[in-house]
């Protein structure tokens, strides 16, 4: 396909670039663009030598000689972005049972992430990777533990994941095990040692963002020197903000304010800042978050079964603060599933705000774009349009419980409300196939649980702990 054929085609939402011919042609889908019109329509996705999208054109009219894979009859999405994991915490499912948030912590995660080597670091980075990949999430932002981040990376560039993450940051505060407590300036120079190494690797693919865990576990002067570093370099700054009433009260206690005008006060809450939970924000934090750029990662399912309680969606949303969405870990949730994300965020919108507050779409975005601009990943990631990275999903609607019509609107309703992980075909990041016909190409997933078995209970030795 030359350059001149390329601008004769008829076009769709989006025409070929014309830099490159395409590598793939996805041919025949219904295609959810989420680009500017939000445009929804059958046709051709072409896939760039270069990753990136080349064109969105009516069916029929792409490449010729490129690989095809049929589509016909599924949808093709943007691939979801979850803004808030732990991926150290993945081989921990069921271990932290029936607790609210500090005991949970103190007594259970702390002990397990503090008794993590680099085999079962890697092993259990891996186990969630597997199960975000095969679930249509192609994009995360994951807060690791204090020590051997390197396999976090390790796993990520192995996988095909487009991950940004960093080392979690804990020089302070009361029930820190011993295994996890650090100096402030060896938490610092951790994490800078881990960013001049992984910022940027495989392509760009991987990125680095400072994670100090929550201001109860750092100190005044670990926190201004990572606003201070966010705001020369440019890095993601990734922490958890007023997910339980005890928690706000201790950081009243200690700052003198609630906890999201506390991280705003250090410079914290800026546009670079991605603050998860936010369940309990003052209406004057709102407008704080609002003003000042930060994105909230509401994660519906781990503040449900930690009895944490329910994020004001449609009220950030109404006062234009970014939104996005994400799993947690899996002892606290006990799933990485970003469609039960979609699907309670839309749910509890309805109970808290009224069943029209926040639409479909609007929910779906979240999930997207949302994700993307809380990445800082917004130009390149969370649509379907030419030049942007081909990160993307196919999903079959065809199963008894998502049989509907495939009107616009109704797509959006059966994408949130219905799709389960499982209805995921394929899963392309940077134009790679990293899922195909629901099966991993990047992973062995027999030896990722071989592994995953292993690593936990190595973990669960090392911790003293036995299974609940």
């Amino acid at each position: 396909m030359s350059p001149a054929q390329t601008q004769a085609q008829p076009q769709g939402p989006g025409h070929p670039t014309g830099d490159a011919p395409a590598s793939l042609v996805i041919r025949g889908a219904l295609v959810v663009t989420m680009d500017k019109e939000r445009r929804v329509g059958y046709y051709d996705v072409l896939v760039g030598a270069d990753g990136r999208i080349a064109g969105v054109v009516e069916p029929g009219t792409g490449c010729t000689g490129a690989e095809t894979l049929d589509a016909r009859g599924l949808v093709v999405v943007p691939g979801l972005v979850q803004a808030h994991v732990h991926l150290c915490q993945t081989l921990f499912r069921g271990l932290a049972e029936d607790r609210p948030l500090l005991p949970w912590l103190r007594e259970r995660i702390w002990p397990l992430e503090g008794a993590h080597d680099p085999a079962s670091l890697g092993a259990s980075a891996r186990l969630g990777i597997a199960e975000l990949l095969l679930g249509g999430t192609t994009a995360v932002l994951d807060m690791g533990t204090v020590h051997h981040s390197d396999a976090l990376f390790e796993a990520a560039a192995e996988s095909g994941l487009r991950y940004t993450g960093g080392k979690a940051m804990m020089d302070s505060g009361g029930g820190i095990p011993a295994s996890l407590q650090e100096t402030t300036a060896a938490s610092l120079q951790e994490s800078d040692r881990l960013a001049a190494r992984w910022h940027g690797a495989a392509g760009g693919r991987l990125r680095y963002a400072y994670c100090p865990r929550f201001v109860l576990s750092c100190s005044v002067p670990l926190l201004q020197s990572v606003a201070e570093r966010a705001g020369r370099d440019g890095h993601l700054v990734h922490t958890h903000a007023s997910e339980q009433l005890d928690e706000i009260e201790a950081v009243r206690a200690r700052f003198g304010a609630p906890n999201i005008a506390a991280l705003g006060a250090l410079g914290l809450a800026r546009r670079n800042a991605c603050l998860a939970h936010c369940i309990w924000p003052e209406p004057e934090e709102i407008d704080l978050l609002a003003r000042q750029g930060a994105s909230v990662v509401h994660c519906p399912s781990s503040n449900l079964k930690l009895g944490s309680g329910i994020a004001p969606l449609a009220e950030f949303l109404k006062q234009g603060v970014n939104v996005a969405l994400g799993a947690d870990g899996a002892p606290g949730n006990n799933r990485l599933d970003a469609w039960e994300e979609v699907r309670l965020a839309g749910l509890l919108s309805k109970v808290q705000a009224g069943v029209d507050a926040v639409s479909a779409r609007t929910v779906f975005e979240l999930a997207t774009l949302g994700g993307a601009r809380a990445l800082g990943l917004g130009e390149d990631i969370g649509s379907l349009e030419p030049g942007k990275q081909a990160d993307l999903a196919v999903v079959d609607l065809g199963g008894p419980h998502a049989f509907g019509d495939y009107g616009e609107r109704d797509v959006y309703t059966r994408l949130v409300y219905a799709v389960r992980a499982s209805d995921v075909r394929t899963v392309l990041v940077g134009g790679r196939v990293v899922v195909r016909d629901g099966r991993l190409t990047t992973l062995d997933v027999r030896a990722v649980l071989r592994d995953a078995q292993d690593g936990r209970a190595a973990v669960l030795r090392r911790a003293g702990l036995a299974p609940e």
